[in-house]
């Protein structure tokens, strides 16, 4: 890695784990230094410009496309990179928490990607963090394999789902690494950290660093992503355009910038991502405060609802425009124990996975190997042998700001299966972040939406 020398560096005040030596490095905290030196204080123009935001939408001003940006959506000429190794069938996506026992599963599980997740589906304790680094490169240095004390085997068969990692938002900070006096960025950490020990590895192996970035609010912050790629891509001498990332759509103010957004990422962009249960908190958080605003109750909200048609579909129209992968939300259902429950999973998703398959989207989530199948059939039957419907444009769709915003029931029940005041679930706080309940996996780490599990 040819770089500058580092005025300060990085310091880890937590106390040493078990082969937490292997992940933090000092070549692998200078890496991530660079990249706090490079793009601390554009994180926090960020989160400043976010705060000016939201006053002004709070104070009544309208939220819709952009006048400034109007020649880059009128241009029809530009595209995003072709989908690299590894990412040109998506119709099948699994995700979860990078512990050892998923990293197993969800890459043994029949998906072709797995979003590895140290955003909501991790609760973000240093050991977890530190950790599920030491599963990703274990993972594709095949030393994973594990038994369990109750002699449960965990063994990686030999097609492996393509590793796509999400790191944390903007937003958050990482408490337990100090650059320059300050929090390092916890974005900056979970990419750094894995970019640095994997990203040759798994160009080696055929793929390449891929990523899943969380909770962006505007183009701004995908430029700023754009730049990431840029620099680390020089540190470490991989070519330009390696990296992959893939957008949730999961912003209010997002859903008015996709295709601003796929431009500034186009060199590294792999598309957008539908993440319907933050789009809906968005929405509450945004504009809940207006008494000329009427909004949904979450309780009873399907995907089917206007508003929410209305953003998917614009959604897959604006990716296969630019020759983008659309990629369907999160089927959250896990079959249950008894056999009603164990049934009714599958039929659920199979109705999610049918709406968005025939709306023109390329792949889709789920949360439970069980659930592979299910998804893989209903995409087989829309695509056959295509590896996608990038060439399904969806020129039928014209859809306004506003009618991405809609609603027409006020708010007044909480969220199932939990109530939006129920008691914080130890596992939010110190477990994975994520667990089955209700039939339904629940994000548990943070109270954003109303209830534990959302960020």
């Amino acid at each position: 890695m040819s770089t500058s020398a580092l005025t300060h560096r990085v310091r880890v005040l937590a106390a040493p784990g078990d082969r937490h030596e292997e992940i933090l490095t000092p070549a692998a905290l200078d890496f991530v230094g660079h990249l706090a030196a490079a793009f601390g204080e554009r994180r926090l123009d960020v989160l400043r410009e976010r705060r000016r935001q939201a006053i002004r939408l709070a104070a009544g001003s309208p939220l819709d496309f952009r006048l400034t940006t109007s020649a880059i959506r009128a241009d029809r000429s530009w595209r995003v990179a072709a989908p690299a190794p590894g990412l040109t069938d998506r119709r099948v996506e699994i995700t979860g928490p990078p512990d050892r026992r998923m990293t197993v599963n969800a890459l043994n599980s029949g998906a072709h990607v797995w979003m590895a997740d140290f955003e909501d589906a991790t609760s973000p304790t240093w050991e977890h963090i530190v950790g599920g680094q030491l599963n990703l490169l274990d993972a594709i240095e095949r030393r994973i394999d594990f038994t369990t004390e109750a002699g449960k085997e965990y063994r990686l068969g030999d097609r492996l789902a393509t590793v796509m990692v999400r790191p944390r938002g903007w937003h958050l900070d990482e408490e337990h690494l100090e650059f320059d006096g300050r929090p390092v960025p916890a974005s900056l950490v979970d990419f750094g950290l894995y970019f640095f020990h994997c990203a040759q590895r798994r160009i080696d192996a055929g793929h390449g660093p891929y990523f899943y970035l969380p909770k962006l609010e505007n183009r701004g912050e995908a430029r700023l992503w754009n730049d990431v790629f840029v620099l680390a891509q020089e540190l470490l001498g991989i070519p330009r355009g390696t990296v992959r990332a893939t957008v949730l759509i999961e912003t209010i103010t997002a859903a008015v910038e996709m295709e601003e957004i796929l431009y500034e990422l186009r060199e590294h962009s792999a598309g957008l991502n539908a993440g319907r249960w933050n789009y809906l908190f968005s929405l509450i958080k945004t504009f809940g405060h207006r008494t000329d605003f009427l909004l949904p109750d979450r309780a009873k909200v399907t995907m089917t609802a206007p508003f929410l048609r209305a953003y998917t579909e614009l959604l897959v129209r604006t990716c296969h425009r630019r020759g983008a992968h659309a990629i369907g939300g999160m089927a959250a259902q896990v079959p249950g124990t008894d056999r009603a429950a164990h049934e009714a999973a599958p039929a659920t998703v199979r109705l999610d996975k049918e709406r968005e398959a025939e709306d023109g989207f390329d792949g889709s989530w789920v949360a439970h190997p069980g659930l592979v199948p299910v998804c893989r059939e209903v995409f087989d039957g829309v695509l056959g042998d295509r590896p996608h419907q990038i060439e399904r444009t969806r020129d039928d769709v014209e859809v306004t700001a506003a009618e991405r915003a809609g609603g027409s029931t006020p708010t007044t029940g909480a969220e199932g299966p939990r109530s939006a005041a129920g008691p914080r679930d130890p596992r939010g706080c110190c477990g994975t972040g994520c667990g089955a309940e209700g039939g339904r996996t629940e994000l548990l780490r943070t109270p954003s939406r109303g209830r534990p599990g959302r960020s």
